[in-house]
């Protein structure tokens, strides 16, 4: 197992789900982990692009809205990992939950995005659903060093983002952030 697995194993606490919360939208994503003999990989998908969306087409981790079925922001996650890529979590070793945070292009309402943890002893090979393009495995800790470096200009404005280009793909905002908060999770520990 990657000193940074190891790390996020002590430093996450599965626990039990924080509650979706009644009046605010809420939203779940899946951060899955894999350890193969280059480093941790995360799962990560591009967008189908759809009109009205305003992440069409961009790069995401698995996830999507609340729903009023789903028992809390957890099951919200893995049901979304499963529509959206076909990945099973019940497998996978859940490590816990990093802090909701709200997307700069959610609208004026907001809405808040909570990301769970998961780690997958095996490869999985996701198929991905109508809402999905494709999906890729991100090296981690290749991110983590800078080898992906690059800015992201907002389409239409001057606004630029830090991000990273990894084969083709620019992974920036929210997606960007939550990895960014998984990394300084496993920043301390053993």
């Amino acid at each position: 197992m990657s000193p940074l697995t190891e790390r996020l194993i002590v430093n996450l606490t599965p626990g039990d789900p924080r509650p979706a919360g009644e009046a605010e939208k809420r939203a779940a994503v899946a951060v899955l982990l894999h350890d193969d003999p280059s480093g941790p990989r995360v799962l990560l998908m591009k967008r189908a692009e759809r009109p009205g969306d305003p992440w069409s087409g961009h790069i995401s981790l698995p996830g999507g809205r609340h729903e009023p079925f789903d028992p809390d922001l957890h099951a919200t996650a893995i049901r979304e990992t499963r529509e959206e890529l076909g990945v099973e979590l019940a497998g996978a070793r859940y490590l816990g939950q990093l802090t909701a945070l709200m997307p700069r292009t959610s609208g004026p309402n907001g809405i808040m995005v909570t990301p769970f943890v998961f780690l997958t002893e095996v490869t999985v090979e996701p198929t991905c659903g109508p809402e999905a393009l494709s999906a890729f495995w991100l090296p981690l800790e290749t991110a983590a060093a800078g080898t992906y470096d690059s800015t992201y200009t907002y389409p239409g404005s001057q606004m630029t983002f830090p991000s990273w280009t990894y084969d083709g793909h620019v992974i920036w905002g929210l997606t960007w952030r939550i990895l960014g908060d998984v990394l300084a999770a496993a920043k301390h520990g053993p």
